[in-house]
Parts: C-alpha cells; sequence; structure tokens
C-alpha cells in the first residue's frame, strides 16, 4: 500500500451526479465494455507519438479477473478467463453482484438498482468482517500465513474466492470526496489520501482502470434528468448476496496488528496535490521545450530551494517498446540539470545564461529518456546483475553499494487523461488532477508552483493563475 499501489483522480471540476448508486452504475458498466474490448482484442494498441511503432498490450490482459495471492516466500498472479460477478465492500459488508441476466450485461441504471440495495441494505458487519481487508494492505507474510490458516477451507474459502475471482472489486465510501472551490487545496489533499489508501481497510488492492470509463460514463452513456442511469430498473434481477465469514479470535487478531501497521504508513503520508493552472503543455511547447523535461528541471530547482542539496532522483520511463516491457529508470539528477539549478539561484547569473543552461538540461535529460525507453538505461541492468549475483552467491561490493544508495526523490506519476477521449476545448472543466505514488521522504510542494513559473519567464513570458 501506498508505495506500490497508485490513485488516479477522476475529473477535477465536474460532477455528472450526485446520486452514489447511479455513478456506481455507469461507472462498473463502462468497465465492462472496455473487458469485453479487451477480451475481443478490440483495443487499437497504443503508439508512439506520431509514428506507427506500436507498445507492447501483454499488460491489459490481467486488467480484470486478476488477484495477487500472497505467499510467505514470493506472491503469485491468479488470472482467471472470465468472471461473472463483482465483489462490492459497504460499511464493512462484502456483497457479491452478478453481471448478468437473461444471457446478457446488465444495464447501467440495473446496476444502479444493485447499488442502490447494498446502500440500504441495514445490516451490520459479521464478526472481523469489516476491517476484513486491512491483511491486503500491511506484510505479506502474515497475510500468507493466515489465509492458509483460516481461509482454505469452508465459507471463509467460498467467501475469499469470490473476492479474488471476481471481475474487479467495488468499494462504496460513506463519505464523499472530490475538488471543492471553496477550500480547493485540502480537499484535494484529502481526496488523494482517500484513493490512496482510504482507511487501510476499505480499500482490497487489486489493480485497475480509469480514463476510458471516465469518457464512457460522461460522453457514451450519460445520466437521465434526475441525474439516476439512463433506462429502467428490473425487479426480476437477482439481488445482491452477503459473503458470509467465519473469522476466529486468532484471525481477527492478526487482522487488528495488520491495520495498525498499515495506519502508520497511511499516517505518516505528507501528501499535498494542487491544481496548477497558470500554463499547461501547450504554452510549454510553443517554447520548443519537452513538458517533461521542464517538470523534471522544476523539480530540482524546487528540492534544492527546500534543502539546499542535491539528491539521487527516479523519474520512471516506460519500456513497452519491448514485449512485456514495463520500466526503467532516468535519473533526472544530472550534472548538466545541476548546472542550471545553480544559475538560477545564482544572482549573478544573466536571463540568457540560465536559459542556456537550462537548453543543455533539457537535452541531456531527453537523451537520458531515450536511452531507458530503448533498452539502454542501467537500473534494470544493476537488478538483473543483483539477482544473478544473489542466485550465484557471489559477493559484489560495486553492487552494495550502487543498490544501497536511497531514492530521496521519486518523480513517478500516472499519465494524463487522452486527448482523444477528452475535448479540452469544449469541455475544459472535464480536466483530471492526475495521481501518482505515495510520496518519498522529501516535502518541497511549496517551491514546485515558484520553479515552474521561473522557468517559463525565462522565455519572455510572464504567466498568471486563471483564478
Amino acid at each position: 500500500m501506498v508505495n506500490s499501489n497508485y490513485y488516479a483522480m477522476e475529473m477535477l471540476y465536474f460532477t455528472p451526479t450526485h446520486i452514489q448508486a447511479a455513478r456506481a452504475g455507469n461507472t462498473i458498466h463502462a468497465m465492462l465494455l472496455y473487458r469485453r474490448k479487451v477480451d475481443r482484442e478490440e483495443l487499437k494498441p497504443i503508439r508512439l507519438l506520431g509514428s506507427t511503432i506500436p507498445l507492447c498490450s501483454a499488460q491489459w490482459e490481467r486488467l480484470f479477473n486478476t488477484s495477487r495471492i500472497p505467499g510467505e516466500e514470493t506472491d503469485t498472479i491468479q488470472h482467471i478467463k472470465d468472471s461473472r460477478h463483482i465483489v462490492v465492500y459497504h460499511r464493512g459488508r462484502y456483497f457479491k453482484v452478478w453481471l448478468y441476466h437473461d444471457g446478457r450485461l446488465l444495464r447501467p441504471r440495473e446496476l444502479e438498482q444493485q447499488m442502490q440495495q447494498i446502500l440500504d441494505d441495514p445490516s451490520e458487519p459479521q464478526p472481523g468482517e469489516a476491517k476484513l481487508a486491512a491483511l491486503t494492505a500491511a506484510d505479506r507474510v502474515p497475510w500468507a500465513k493466515c489465509r492458509q490458516t483460516y481461509f482454505a477451507r469452508g465459507k471463509n474459502k467460498q467467501s475469499l474466492d469470490s473476492v479474488e475471482k471476481a471481475a474487479f472489486f467495488v468499494t462504496l465510501d460513506e463519505s464523499e470526496q472530490g475538488y471543492r472551490k471553496e477550500d480547493p487545496e485540502t480537499s484535494i489533499d484529502s481526496y488523494a489520501k482517500s484513493l490512496l489508501h482510504g482507511q487501510c481497510f476499505d480499500r482490497y488492492l487489486l489493480p485497475l482502470i480509469s480514463k476510458y470509463v471516465m469518457a464512457t460514463d460522461v460522453f457514451q452513456l450519460g445520466y437521465a434528468e434526475d441525474g439516476h442511469c439512463r433506462g429502467e430498473t428490473n425487479p426480476n434481477i437477482p439481488r445482491p448476496t452477503r459473503l458470509q465469514w467465519d473469522i476466529p479470535g486468532e484471525c481477527q487478531e492478526v487482522i487488528e496488528t495488520s491495520l495498525n501497521s498499515a495506519s502508520l504508513l497511511a499516517n505518516d503520508v505528507d501528501l499535498h496535490s494542487f491544481p496548477f493552472d497558470y500554463f499547461g503543455k501547450g504554452l510549454i511547447k510553443k517554447c520548443r521545450t519537452s513538458p517533461d523535461a521542464l517538470i523534471q528541471l522544476a523539480l530540482q530547482l524546487a528540492h534544492y530551494k527546500d534543502m539546499g542539496k542535491f539528491c539521487l532522483t527516479y523519474e520512471a520511463s516506460m519500456t513497452r517498446l519491448f514485449r512485456e516491457g514495463r520500466t526503467e529508470t532516468v535519473r533526472s539528477c544530472t550534472t548538466e540539470s545541476c548546472n542550471f539549478v545553480m544559475a538560477m539561484v545564482d544572482p549573478t547569473k544573466t536571463v540568457e545564461q540560465r536559459l542556456k543552461l537550462f537548453k543543455i538540461a533539457c537535452e541531456k535529460h531527453q537523451h537520458m529518456y531515450r536511452l531507458a525507453m530503448t533498452g539502454a538505461g542501467i537500473d534494470r541492468h544493476l537488478f538483473c546483475l543483483y539477482v544473478v549475483s544473489k542466485y550465484l552467491a557471489v559477493d559484489s561490493p560495486f553492487l552494495k553499494e550502487v543498490l544501497s544508495e536511497p531514492w530521496r526523490l521519486s518523480t513517478s506519476q500516472t499519465p494524463q487523461q487522452q486527448v482523444e477521449l477528452f475535448d479540452f476545448e469544449k469541455h475544459p472543466d472535464y480536466v483530471s488532477c492526475g495521481g501518482g505514488f505515495g510520496p518519498d521522504s522529501h516535502r518541497f510542494g511549496k517551491h514546485v508552483k515558484q520553479a515552474m513559473i521561473d522557468i517559463i519567464n525565462l522565455f519572455g513570458l510572464t504567466v498568471n493563475s486563471k483564478k
């Protein structure tokens, strides 16, 4: 939790309906439509911008019907070909909801009906049920042992199978989260933390998708004037059923221990997320500069102003040009970036000198990104050498030193909304605040805004907030 699982926010300024069950109905149906495209291999591969080179799509195969099963030494991926149900968590209870009726997918209004029945259900959680998912949020070994001891037979195994073999997992929260105009920064901070870890027991930590679902929800499915999903309810659909658990006291103690461990991590997360509306990538590109490179250099400048020093910096680069490729590391703190930062804090340096160093640093960053993307990075190779050294029982002082250096600044992020799904000229309020992973060890958010503005001002541009 926090470090491995990421969060992704939805539309920042626009909420299509305030009816929770309706939003859930459209969202679930949109996800099922996406799953159908995956199953039928109807999704076009993502291509490198301006080229015909496709990126590997292997990871899409495990977006749905997939769980990560805990093991004492290593986890395993469980993927089933099809799943005809989802599991919904609400107010400490787990419900199984069938997705098909009369040989077809449930429609959005029918799914809304199912969600509303769960929201209206007055039953109380069974002993140990409410905080059960805290087992997935803490150390894996206690969860693996607990799973083998208490969930390998009987009703517990049957219920856990329903969770792990569901198409995906849904949580219906009791509190509303999202952007509030009267308190923008605090509300977004709370929203991000809720998505990242929740209460540590109301998130069953599994993979999901978001941007396609948001676009389908708003532009394709839509809502009736009263805020409900379009279509009619159906009284013939079987109601959601409660999953049954028999969780002994010893298991409940393990759950509490896992919850305490996860809560310590969640409470230690100091996360500040804010909308940056001074300018966007369009203005950056007009300066003939890479948006990614500018942001990375702004982060270096902000970090130096806050800490007075540089540090090892991690940026993720995709390696999906290769089959089953995932990521490589771009070490974005370079000699060139340091030279630029030092020029920015040196009052004797001219704008021309700073701009020259900025362009040199940008070129170096883009070169390193291209190397990482095309398999010429170093960190995955170093990790491979580390794994082989462990297998061969070879002691390597070099690997020990290199791999022990901490990443003080991690700049991984989730992709923004795909431009082909959202027309921001027509719908500027549909912009998302993006997402990311849990923050690393340093705080310097107060300097990031100003660093980006200072850099763009080197080009002779004056920017102001839209507000």
